[in-house]
């Protein structure tokens, strides 16, 4: 019987940035005193659960700066040789599911996302042992992070390209779990977004 650790947060940081148009990848962008990214990472961090951070070389250095070298997984830059047609967001939650599977459930954070709460994921993690998966909403919104069961482990696993998670929150019964928290609607695809986000990051 395998001794299932504390729920992990997945912070999925592999992406192309491809609808930023900017000089630097979006992630990379400062916000506040820190990045976008370093943002998410600190408020993942500020749960107390365990996180992996699922990234490539390009912001290998942004993410050390936050976590230990074994609390990252470093994929292959998109497009570059060897990366091959099966990388992207079901590639990196995979990738970081298998980081740790004796954990008892996976909470995937976009690293994009640096407005959710360090209490959403709590909240979210505390629901795992009722429900196969998970997910955040606000005002009935349906938004992130989701998270899934230490029972979907063999599916998780396998998934790749860019399917993500959306397959299997629509075959197994997934649990909106409603939070007083905007940020779960809140990511990074456009500059008008990263304006906002600043905007909101600086509001008292």
């Amino acid at each position: 019987m395998v001794n299932r650790e504390a729920p992990v947060v997945i912070v999925l940081a592999a992406g192309r940035s491809s609808r930023f148009n900017g000089e630097r990848h979006k992630l990379a962008q400062s916000l506040g005193t820190s990045t976008v990214l370093g943002t998410t990472i600190s408020n993942a961090l500020g749960s107390g659960l365990g996180v992996v951070v699922v990234t490539t070389g390009a912001l290998q250095p942004e993410v050390a700066s936050h976590v230990a070298a074994r609390d990252i997984v470093l994929l292959p830059l998109p497009g570059s040789p060897g990366a091959g047609e099966s990388l992207g967001m079901g590639y990196s939650i995979a990738s970081g599911v298998c980081a740790r599977p004796n954990a008892s459930g996976w909470l995937v954070l976009p690293g994009d996302m640096p407005m959710i709460k360090s209490s959403t994921l709590v909240q979210l993690a505390r629901h795992l042992p009722q429900h196969p998966a998970v997910y955040a909403q606000h005002q009935g919104q349906r938004g992130h992070p989701v998270g899934f069961a230490a029972e979907l482990y063999s599916e998780l696993a396998t998934l790749s390209g860019d399917e993500g998670a959306r397959r299997l929150l629509g075959r197994y019964p997934s649990f909106g779990v409603e939070l007083a928290d905007p940020g779960v609607l809140l990511d990074v695809d456009t500059r008008s977004d990263l304006a906002l986000l600043r905007e909101l990051y600086a509001a008292p």
